[in-house]
């Protein structure tokens, strides 16, 4: 299983202290996140950042994201269609194969029918996109009680009514269990529609209280990281974790030794890397 830095673990550092990081710490993928990127190619090329990850032996996962793609008026709409096209040219270039795209805020009076219907709409139109330029979309759910779409449950019925292959699904463990995701929904789960697996563990407080910044080092919580990665090996998941933890005082920390405690707390947790088991994969 390969293992990807999420450049929101070390939000107050650029995006080339990231790779810089994400390299010194041994990791095989990066997830680079938006206003990081889009602030480099301010006074960079996309081919000056293919040779920067190259030279750090980092392959590009995903860029980090498209926010409330759902629900939301037509000229909102507009400007996440023209954000979608411009992020797919990057990644395009650059050879990123996913964006990760969130839903949009929960409407008043929704049942499920909408919210499935809603979200499949626009997923199929943010494909057409994305999908032109050889890029697709890893659609995440959030765990809040706010978003349309909070469970795995709910996320897996809308991808697979969506049918395509370049849509697929985010797993955050802290969404998971934040939301009340079943773990029959990865038993279910078609493999190679699992595009992106975020991994983070959560202070052990009750779940409506529990904010992004509650976030910790895997390993360190009371998230079902041991169970989550069971069922994974149970449907033959074995592709990728990227590390995303939004903990403020991680941010005030050096990115470096950020990004090394966290690489060795997810091989820890997941068995995976140094800390790989017979019969484990550490690939």
């Amino acid at each position: 299983m390969k293992i990807a830095l999420n450049g929101a673990t070390t939000m107050y550092a650029d995006l080339e202290t990231d790779i810089k990081a994400a390299s010194a710490a041994g990791f095989d993928l990066i997830e680079l996140w938006k206003t990081k990127l889009l602030k480099y190619l301010e006074s960079h090329t996309t081919d000056e950042l293919c040779t920067a990850l190259s030279d750090a032996r980092l392959t590009p996962w995903s860029i980090n994201s498209i926010e409330h793609i759902s629900f939301r008026s037509e000229e909102d709409y507009a400007k996440i269609k023209a954000e979608c096209r411009e992020l797919a040219e990057i990644a395009k270039a650059i050879g990123c194969p996913y964006i990760v795209v969130v839903p949009g805020k929960l409407p008043k009076n929704a049942d499920g029918a909408s919210l499935i219907d809603g979200s499949v709409r626009v997923l199929n139109e943010l494909a057409d996109i994305a999908e032109s330029l050889g890029v697709g979309l890893a659609f995440e759910f959030l765990g809040q009680t706010d978003c349309s779409v909070q469970t795995l449950d709910l996320a897996k019925k809308i991808v697979e009514k969506v049918d395509r292959k370049s849509v697929g699904l985010v797993i955050d463990s802290f969404h998971f269990y934040a939301g009340n995701s079943t773990f029959e929904a990865i038993d279910s789960l078609d493999p190679q529609k699992l595009f992106i697996f975020h991994i983070n563990d959560a202070e052990d407080l009750p779940k409506e209280s529990l904010t992004d910044a509650e976030r910790l080092y895997p390993g360190k919580g009371i998230l079902p990281l041991g169970e989550m990665k069971r069922r994974f090996d149970a449907i033959g998941y074995d592709k990728m974790v990227s590390i995303e933890i939004f903990r403020p005082e991680y941010w005030e920390h050096d990115p470096f030794e950020v990004a090394r405690l966290a690489k060795e707390a997810t091989e820890r947790v997941l068995n995976i890397g140094r800390y790989a088991v017979r019969g484990s994969s550490g690939q």
